[in-house]
């Protein structure tokens, strides 16, 4: 790039960042202000990011109902949602807008150059000549409003971002940890609740709404963020072309100050609702917190994400394991937590008393002390810098682009200082650096400065109460009909004609002018070339080796599948426990802590999982496996397989207070899971109503696991026999050879040797003769309400279509976006105030409709049952339909790493799945009409005459509509 070309801009640095393989650039453009980091490489995946130092004042969640409110419309683009209809139409492989306690973000990415184009187009005019001061209904629709259809009603509050904080605040980890943010800093941005707390958003007025945003939303406050390979050039003219050349550079304030350091730790005690079933004895949280430096300081943020893993993150780390040793509380949790000026540790023990307070915080500083004086665990350090040093290369963020991961990593240090952008991308030598540290005293010393002579500390403790949900919302509604009380008839009046016109204007119809001002590619612009498919069979013996021979850049990915099949049913939820179990228990060589830090000191992991694959073409064919995971470099395949052999050989089951430890864990991190994601919970158990797959799910991880566990950690004492018994059975009935598929990643040079290795593990093999048994499916329609202490509603609705008897269609996949950004968005999110909406249709048959962070749970039903004749009368022009065939497609074009490409074909392999059905379901994605879809409202009826049902919601809503069920009980 020659910046010379680009007078509008000036040159502040310039370096190549070796790390990431990229050239970086740090710019200032010199009319408006605005910042302009650029990274360019080879990668294809593009990244556009603009985000803005948004310093919340109060916990009114002012930043957060803004980032919302910014994509309902624009100058150029003055649509009710421009966001859902780039969601519908674009190639985009990231589309998304984050708050965060200082800072907004508007990242995007794609593969394809126009699209790109596109997206940074709307985004850029989103957030500068955002609709919000032409148009008071966003504030209302996406913050708050007050809801009354008739004026006898009760008055009610609603909106899409209370609804969603409402859901937020349901969990008792999220209150926790917003407490502990708030304690630490209560003089800066960080002593609020920038995502808004659900008390105070009604506080918010439009007027201060919109004063925010002229605040901060201006490029003198802005951080530009480009990555990738592209005409950085040419983007940047157009930038300045089109938007920052159209202001002047302002003061703009909004540093985020730093917190002065305490001179004694701070105590905050609070309290959390409890479901009325639910225990208050052995159900508070404690938690010790000190902030550590600044976030500028790389060195010191490494070195505290190796002592989180050395000190409390791995199993059998010190501080973890003496608090339960001591048996304060059954889990222990705690992080360090960066992304934020000043970083902090928390060390957190779940299920404690209150009284154990004081002997909580006297053996974590004795436990510390003692590290200090006596030296840390070197071999753990050394665990801890691999682990992390393996991550940093290997740049595998999943389904998320590895560009936008470093967008965000570079806000540590850009967004509090503007002479150090780059410094959190360069971290090789800081690796190096603490590996030659390590043993000179130095991280004995970072405990000793920042843990045990630092009193800028807090310890907060969050209590259960039953009936405070209940109390609260009974306050609430006693203040909302005494405002109501308090207003005249004309005032009453104007609330409702208020409400009826925010209903009026979700519900109209955009104009096919507005429409057309979305930018968009035409079908000639997608591939018509499919995933391709890895899959090579080899056989070492009798045992299938599938080889994905890709390039992994030394990197192999081995996973060994024992299938399940001799498993019998009451046998079946146990290997939820042993996949648990093993790799965190003592074996002949090692302790469980030495066994994890050996692992991790050499290799970028190994675990257990289980997985189940259904067969494509025959919806009553599954295979569930259970998977042994491990990537490595190719020199250490030898030691991953000697490791996995002294896991599977050698592991000491019959450990009492091992196995309660675990299964506490285990329980502890169901609830979290099962109540955060309740749409994912509620889903699964209403398909497993009917489907193999997921009633395997359910069982060995789902609400069905989650009551055994309950059921073993309540009676340990009684059951752990049976228990032992159980995971021996197990052993010897999984890990047989003539159970074993070998699956393998890596290219050539990385396939050589592995089949020695495999001949070597089956000689240890389990041959001795088993009982065998078979997982026997209780398939019935059980339509389950689950009572929690939360606020809202995770409802969903499943069915199986093949037995109604239809066939997929690629055309299918087109209507899950219809659905999931039409029809259900508007009639869910955007009128109803959920959160969020889904909807999934699979090869097997399954299809469900679910909503996420609901204040309805009746009317949600009815939107659901309703479908069907919003497909039989779905109407779209070939450009309309064309939108949505092009998001569909990105759904399917997201770019793949080597590890993702070898599960997929992994996948279709047993799913029997050929690239020919995948081209097949391609073009019938990319010649769909409307007719297809409207002939999709058979399939939809069928499921929903299915009338299976799953809903995860407040005690109270729950128990209003229990005709609805078959059975209502308490999640937990």
């Amino acid at each position: 790039m020659q910046i010379e070309q680009l007078p509008e801009y000036e040159l502040l640095q310039e370096e190549m960042i070796e790390d990431i393989h990229s050239r970086g650039y740090l710019l200032k453009h010199k009319k408006s202000g605005a910042r302009v980091m650029l990274l360019e490489n080879d990668d294809e995946n593009k990244v556009f990011n603009i985000a803005f130092r948004t310093p919340p004042a109060d916990s009114t969640g002012v930043a957060h109902i803004l980032e919302h409110s910014v994509l309902c419309g624009s100058k150029h683009f003055p649509l009710k949602d421009p966001f859902v209809e780039l969601v519908k139409g674009s190639l985009n492989t990231f589309l998304n807008a984050m708050t965060y306690p200082d800072k907004t973000m508007y990242p995007v990415a794609s593969c394809n150059d126009q699209d790109f184009q596109n997206l940074m187009h709307v985004y850029l005019d989103a957030v500068f000549f955002p609709n919000i001061y032409e148009k008071e209904e966003i504030f209302r629709q996406e913050g708050w409003s007050y809801q009354l259809e008739n004026p006898e009603d009760p008055l009610r509050y609603n909106g899409v971002v209370y609804n969603e904080m409402k859901g937020a605040f349901s969990s008792p980890e999220e209150v926790l940890d917003r407490a502990i943010l708030n304690s630490l800093f209560p003089d800066t941005p960080y002593g609020v609740e920038s995502g808004g707390d659900p008390a105070d958003i009604p506080n918010l007025k439009y007027s201060e709404f919109l004063g925010f945003h002229s605040r901060y939303y201006h490029p003198s406050n802005s951080y530009i963020y480009l990555y990738g390979k592209m005409d950085m050039e040419e983007k940047l003219r157009w930038m300045d072309r089109e938007y920052l050349s159209k202001y002047d550079a302002m003061p703009v304030t909004s540093q985020i100050p730093k917190q002065p350091a305490f001179s004694q730790v701070k105590e905050v005690v609070l309290e959390y609702p409890v479901a009325e079933n639910e225990p208050e004895e052995e159900n508070t949280y404690l938690s010790y917190n000190v902030v550590v430096g600044d976030s500028l300081d790389v060195e010191l943020c490494v070195a505290f994400s190796v002592l989180d893993y050395v000190l409390l993150s791995a199993p059998g780390a010190p501080l973890k394991q003496v608090l339960l040793d001591e048996k304060i509380g059954k889990d222990i949790m705690g992080s360090y937590d960066d992304g934020i000026y000043q970083p902090f540790f928390s060390v957190i023990a779940k299920n404690a008393r209150p009284e154990q307070k004081d002997r909580f915080l006297s053996l974590i500083r004795e436990t510390l002390e003692k590290i200090s004086q006596t030296g840390i665990d070197q071999k753990a350090v050394a665990a801890g810098i691999n682990s992390m040093e393996f991550r940093f290369r290997e740049a595998d963020y999943a389904s998320y682009p590895k560009g936008l991961m470093y967008g965000i990593d570079v806000f540590d240090s850009w967004l509090y200082d503007d002479e150090k952008p780059f410094v959190h991308l360069e971290q090789l030598k800081i690796f190096e650096l603490l590996k030659e540290k390590a043993g000179q005293g130095y991280f004995e010393g970072l405990i000793r400065t920042y843990l045990l002579d630092n009193t800028h500390a807090s310890v907060v403790i969050v209590n259960p109460k039953r009936g405070l949900a209940a109390a609260r919302e009974k306050a609430l509604e006693e203040r909302l009909a005494a405002y109501k009380a308090s207003l005249t008839s004309a005032e009453i009046e104007e609330l409702v004609k208020k409400t009826h016109h925010l209903t009026e204007y979700q519900e109209g119809e955009e104009s096919p002018e507005a429409l057309k001002c979305i930018p968009m590619l035409k079908r000639s612009d997608i591939s018509r070339e499919g995933t391709k498919i890895y899959n090579t069979e080899k056989y070492v013996g009798d045992t299938l080796v599938l080889h994905h021979n890709i390039y992994t850049n030394g990197i192999g990915y081995l996973t060994l599948l024992f299938d399940t099949k001799d498993v019998p049913s009451h046998l079946v939820p146990y290997m939820g426990i042993l996949k648990s179990v093993l790799g965190f228990v003592d074996t002949e060589h090692y302790s469980y802590g030495e066994l994890f830090n050996e692992i991790n000191a050499n290799t970028g992991g190994i675990s257990c999982g289980l997985q189940v694959f259904g067969n494509t073409k025959d919806r009553h064919d599954t295979k569930n496996m259970f998977g042994v995971r491990s990537k490595t470099l190719y020199s250490k395949l030898p030691f991953v397989f000697s490791m996995i052999r002294e896991i599977l050989f050698t592991s000491k089951l019959r450990d009492e207070k091992r196995l309660y430890e675990i299964i506490a864990k285990l329980k502890s991190r169901l609830q979290m899971s099962l109540a955060s994601a309740g749409h994912s919970s509620a889903m699964l158990r209403a398909v497993s109503y009917f489907s193999k797959t997921a009633y395997f799910q359910d069982q060995i991880g789902g609400i069905a696991f989650y009551d055994l566990i309950d059921t073993i950690e309540k009676n340990f004492e009684q059951v752990k026999e049976d228990v032992f018994s159980k995971l021996e059975q197990l052993m010897k009935m999984i890990f047989r050879p003539e159970h074993l598929v070998v699956s393998y990643t890596a290219d050539e040079a990385g396939y050589e040797g592995i089949e020695a290795l495999i001949t070597e593990l089956k000689e240890g093999l389990y041959t001795q003769p088993v009982e065998k048994g078979a997982l026997e499916y209780d398939f019935r329609p059980k339509n389950e309400g689950f009572k929690t202490s939360g606020q809202v509603q995770y409802v969903a609705s499943a069915g199986n279509f093949e037995d109604a008897g239809y066939h997929y269609t690629g055309a299918l996949r087109i209507l899950k976006v219809i659905l999931s950004y039409e029809y259900l968005w508007t009639n869910i999110r955007v009128k109803g105030g959920a959160y969020g909406c889904m909807s999934g249709f699979r090869r097997s048959g399954d299809g469900f409709l679910v909503s996420y962070r609901d204040p309805h749970l009746k009317n949600t039903l009815k939107v659901f049952r309703e479908t069907p004749a919003f497909i039989r009368n779905f109407q779209a022009d070939e450009r309309e339909m064309t939108k949505y065939i092009i998001g569909t497609i990105s759904e399917l074009d997201v770019p793949m790493n080597p590890s993702t490409k070898g599960a997929m074909s992994l996948n279709a392999y047993f799913g029997k799945l050929t690239e020919e059905d995948i081209r097949t379901e391609r073009e019938e994605i990319l010649n769909a009409s409307v007719e297809d879809i409207q002939r999709l409202g058979d399939i939809v009826e069928s499921i929903m005459n299915q009338n299976m049902i799953c809903v995860i919601g407040g005690e109270g809503k729950i128990e209003d509509n229990k005709e609805l069920f078959k059975e209502v009980k308490p999640l937990f």
